[in-house]
């Protein structure tokens, strides 16, 4: 058999995006893939979390707008009902990411398992060989368990094996205070079980901002989810009737919750196990992942990897861009390069939390004290006192001349709001531009960006100029 021009091991994302692309272009593509194609995104992560948020999301509104004068009663959940529409948001999507799409798009599609066997070639799980001109590992990666003593016996739910339920748990303990914990964690909560999360940290999404955590855990404890912060699941122990007590220890000493069910969501590891990596000349790093330079090239130049099997961000856009970026420098021999600081992710809960580029904390590690913040709180922005949630904020982050380097925004629709601060970012604009240079529609949630801009342009302008005055009266008018 011909060698392949991009031989790819791994169907989700990185792996879609790099098959397409290259067939594109003419390339002789094959794609490995040992279970079933469109990643952990379609089938356990993404599309099925978005898809049960919005289901919690209609319950919650229902049972809690009365501060908007409409009053539900009765409202029921229907726990099969719900998992159906998660099942037919993936069904619905799952023919573009299919097998079939692939080959209409000219790619080979091999469903086995592959381990590499030479610096060039892999061997299926029938014995037989593919060789290649250049490859991509775009495995993934998979929940880990932590070891906590007895939380294995306890049949303990992962996001992958979430979805089989067809009944709501009155009781549900989470272990992982990220983005998974506390979307899953909220969801469940507002759909009708009682929640605790375990986070080991001092606060819950330690990754994003103090102030964005705030606002979430105390959102989170507003709606009954039990958090317990700066604590450590010690042991979970049986309960004799098909329930389990989760010993935790805190601040408060040694602790015991009940729970129906266990969550792990306490991070993920690459998936490398079996593939033949040293076979292959392909170096991990001290985490387990692929190690790659700038490019995404391995340490054998054949091969390249994309996507969390890197550990780099683990996000599906971020995949796709690392897919796309392999197929320029794998075919063309082009030295394009993923720049990670300007891609922006969203934590899905409610009120959202988006970011992009440094946080403050990074900023003054780099810069030094001499760095621009500016906020803008939503009990100030029209929209969000309309709409009676103003728990939100958006915080712009610059370098000592200005230059927008990072941003923070929270609350409804944020991960809209922040594609147009990746894009200031992008073209090297300072925090002010965005309330000088352009205009956003009355009342929206980017309003808040604007707001937050148009702090850093008043402290750059001084003493007020006539221009800089005609355009701060015009905001305060629309606030009459």
């Amino acid at each position: 058999m011909a060698r392949a021009d991009l031989l790819i091991v791994g169907g989700g994302t990185a792996g879609l995006v790099a098959a397409v692309g290259a067939a594109s272009q003419g390339a002789r593509v094959t794609l490995i893939e040992r279970a079933r194609t469109g990643g952990d995104c379609l089938w356990t992560g993404c599309v099925p979390s978005k898809a049960l948020i919005t289901a919690a999301a209609a319950a919650h509104t229902a049972r809690h707008s009365d501060h908007l004068g409409v009053h539900a009663a009765g409202v029921e959940v229907d726990m099969a009902a719900v998992m159906a529409h998660v099942k037919q948001a993936i069904a619905t999507i799952e023919p573009h990411d299919s097998p079939e799409r692939l080959r209409s798009e000219g790619v080979e599609v091999v469903e086995a398992g592959a381990r590499f066997t030479a610096p060039d070639t892999v061997t299926l799980d029938d014995g037989s060989t593919r060789a290649f001109r250049h490859a991509l590992i775009a495995t993934g990666s998979e929940p880990v368990l932590p070891p906590v003593e007895g939380l294995a016996d306890a049949d303990p739910l992962t996001n992958e094996t979430l979805w089989d339920l067809t009944e709501l748990p009155d009781r549900l303990v989470v272990l992982g205070g990220g983005p998974i914990g506390c979307e899953l964690g909220q969801a469940f909560q507002r759909l009708g079980t009682q929640v605790t999360i375990v986070e080991l940290e001092d606060r819950l999404l330690p990754r994003e901002e103090p102030e964005a955590s705030a606002v979430v855990g105390a959102r989170l404890r507003a709606e009954g989810v039990d958090v317990r912060t700066a604590t450590r699941a010690a042991r979970v122990e049986p309960a004799g009737d098909g329930t389990s007590t989760v010993v935790v220890t805190g601040d408060a000493g040694e602790e015991s919750i009940s729970a129906d069910r266990i969550l792990v969501a306490a991070g993920r590891r690459p998936r490398t196990e079996g593939l033949g990596l040293d076979t292959a000349e392909v170096v991990l790093d001290e985490r387990g992942a692929v190690a790659v330079d700038d490019r995404l090239q391995t340490s054998n130049p054949k091969i390249y990897a994309a996507g969390d099997v890197t550990m780099k961000l683990p996000f599906t856009h971020v995949a796709a861009a690392h897919g796309a970026t392999v197929v320029q420098n794998a075919l063309f021999g082009l030295r394009a390069q993923v720049d990670h600081e300007r891609i922006p992710w969203v934590t899905f809960t409610s009120p959202e939390v988006a970011r992009v580029g440094l946080s403050v904390a990074q900023a003054r590690e780099r810069f030094g004290d001499e760095v621009t913040v500016r906020r803008a709180d939503h009990t100030d922005v029209d929209r969000a006192v309309a709409t009676g949630t103003t728990d939100g904020f958006a915080m712009l982050v610059g370098d000592p001349k200005g230059c927008l380097v990072g941003a923070t925004v929270v609350g409804p629709r944020a991960g809209e709001t922040i594609g147009e601060v990746v894009a200031w970012i992008t073209n090297g604009a300072k925090v002010s531009a965005i309330a000088r240079s352009s205009t956003h529609a009355y009342p929206t949630w980017s309003d808040d960006v604007s707001a937050a801009s148009l702090e850093a342009l008043r402290d750059a302008l001084g003493a007020l100029k006539p221009a800089s005055k005609v355009l701060l009266g015009a905001r305060r008018a629309l606030r009459r």
